[in-house]
């Protein structure tokens, strides 16, 4: 949710507004419980003397209790008066109150009643963030976004003829706020701990989203030195757009194929605009997010049959949902909250633990392998008996389709993302099982180095350049050759060129999926080198000992093969 600060004239309208939002979230649940009655069957359903199926009843009468609650709505009153906040982030403050109490009791059966508050709660926020004239997710003139944090649903609800750029007090490098921006060209900085506190509605700010850079009310110099940078990024995009059709090839003939990251089918016009060779990850969680019920096998069958059509002749690579950690529908009823959600049922956990919902998007996607060239990839492998498992239910959806005379793709190629340590402990054994791997640097990383990715305080512990996650590379590389199955990149690093000289280098990554604006600079950049330089680098730097050895090898060696404008992250934020 996002922190907005308000004049004091605003309070009482913004209690009026959180009122009104009360008020929709109760008729909303009254509706409900009538069609639950009518479903049910009438008069039967209406006798709860024998409780056959009051249990669902119950559900709406306790959060209807919930949200006609004086003493709760007085609390919420009260933070938005003391702290001169909107009633979404009131909302928040209380619901995080109430889970520090709710930690302490020790009783199950209490402590689990924190989900039906936390779900009546979040139904108000659902009507203030979606209904009426009076949501603040708008705004009149183009604007810069501080705020204290952005989850995946408050950052893919964002205007982006309005919002120029965002700036978070949370997050690190690898944050969705960030990764989600990028495909939207909106320039994001996070992780500037108290920053929405100290800016003002009104104020001049530039926003440095390559350096990582927010100046406050610039002075003039500083202003026109920053124009003059922006109008040469203009210039340099204009010269790559030139030649983002012409194919990634290094000077000595490797040919190397660069795919989009997508998260809806929506992005695919953009495809073709940045030289994208077919969609190497899309992130279908996001069909679940900012939404109160679940998308049924049809209307995800028509989504991926959108992607498939448009990106021929080339494929695409549908990863089954990650839902879970901090990627959650806004309604959040189908999964419980966890103390430490990066560690718990999150991806193909959840897919296995929920198999009706697993198979439906199964079942769609092998339905869309019909229209044209998919891949299917599960996310968060950590053993050989989840990839196995899942698999068994691949197979259960086959069949049913094959009995029900559905055609699809027989032959569909399915494969795994490499981003926990135990997955590359035991590659070969799963590369035996798969038809492909695609290392997801992203969790890789965090899991590796035992850092929270959207946690700014330990931000500085994400490094691509750890001996650790170098050599854990190698090892996935390793495996993948041996088994004589291709091996891409889909992380963050495969969108900067000195990260993806490293892996082209380390052997038999041919593929990198990355966000579209990067995709013109990463196939210019391989076209300014050698497959032999690239291995050379590589090999020498996987035989040092420390991440500052790695980083002032790389910077000596490198930096010279960066063409102007070419940028990397590692050589603009060298000291």
């Amino acid at each position: 949710m996002l922190r907005q600060l308000l004049e004091s004239g605003e309070v009482e309208d913004e209690i009026s507004r959180f009122h009104a939002s009360v008020e929709a979230s109760l008729s909303e649940m009254s509706d409900i419980r009538e069609a639950t009655l009518s479903e049910m069957g009438g008069g039967a359903a209406r006798d709860l003397t024998s409780f056959e199926n009051a249990p669902s009843l119950f559900i709406f009468d306790t959060q209807t209790r919930i949200l006609s609650d004086p003493s709760m709505l007085r609390d919420i009153e009260a933070i938005i008066r003391d702290k001169k906040c909107n009633a979404e982030w009131a909302i928040k403050t209380l619901i995080e109150d109430y889970q520090a109490r709710f930690a302490r009791i020790h009783d199950q059966y209490f402590r689990e009643r924190l989900r039906d508050i936390e779900q009546a709660l979040t139904r108000i926020q659902s009507h203030m963030v979606h209904g009426g004239e009076g949501s603040r997710a708008e705004f009149d003139e183009p604007v810069v976004l501080v705020a204290h944090d952005l989850n995946p649903a408050d950052t893919l609800r964002l205007n982006t003829s309005k919002v120029v750029a965002v700036v978070t007090d949370m997050g690190g490098k690898t944050s969705h706020a960030g990764i989600l921006a990028a495909p939207m060209d909106i320039p994001a900085v996070v992780g500037l701990h108290d920053f929405s506190y100290q800016a003002r509605t009104g104020e001049k700010l530039i926003v440095d989203g390559s350096a990582g850079v927010v100046i406050r009310n610039p002075s003039q110099e500083q202003f026109y030195a920053y124009l003059k940078k922006q109008l040469k990024v203009r210039y340099f995009d204009e010269a790559l757009q030139a030649e983002k059709s012409l194919q990634a090839v290094t000077q000595d003939g490797a040919r190397i194929n660069v795919r989009a990251n997508i998260e809806s089918s929506g992005d695919i016009g953009s495809l073709a605009e940045h030289g994208a060779e077919g969609v190497g990850l899309y992130r279908t969680e996001y069909l679940y997010i900012n939404r109160a019920t679940l998308p049924n096998e049809q209307e995800q069958y028509e989504d991926y049959r959108r992607v498939a059509e448009a990106v021929a002749p080339y494929h695409a690579i549908i990863r089954t949902f990650d839902l879970g950690g901090d990627k959650l529908p806004i309604n959040g009823g189908f999964i419980d909250p966890e103390p430490n959600p990066a560690l718990g049922l999150r991806a193909i956990r959840f897919c296995l633990e929920h198999p009706v919902i697993f198979k439906t998007q199964l079942r769609a996607i092998l339905r869309a392998s019909a229209h044209g060239s998919l891949k299917i990839m599960y996310p968060l492998i950590t053993t050989l008996e989840e990839l196995l498992a899942a698999n068994v239910m691949l197979r259960e959806a086959m069949e049913e389709l094959r009995r029900d005379g559905v055609p699809f793709d027989e032959h569909i190629p399915v494969g795994i993302m490499m981003e926990t340590p135990s997955c590359v402990m035991i590659a070969p054994e799963l590369a035996r099982q798969c038809a492909f791997f695609s290392i997801g640097t992203n969790d890789l990383i965090q899991y590796t180095m035992a850092i929270d990715r959207v946690n700014d305080r330990v931000a500085h512990l994400y490094q691509p350049l750890s001996p650790a996650i170098l050599r854990m590379l190698k090892q996935i590389i390793t495996a993948a050759d041996g088994a004589g199955i291709p091996v891409s990149v889909c992380g963050k690093m495969a969108g900067d060129p000195v990260y993806a000289l490293l892996m082209i280098g380390m052997g038999g990554v041919r593929e990198l999926s990355m966000d579209v604006h990067s995709i013109p600079r990463i196939k210019k950049f391989i076209r300014s080198v050698s497959l032999e330089e690239a291995r050379r680098v590589a090999h020498s730097a996987l035989d040092l000992g420390t991440t500052g050895e790695i980083r002032r090898h790389i910077v000596s060696q490198v930096g010279r093969l960066l063409v102007d404008g070419l940028s990397s992250e590692l050589i603009e934020n060298e000291p």
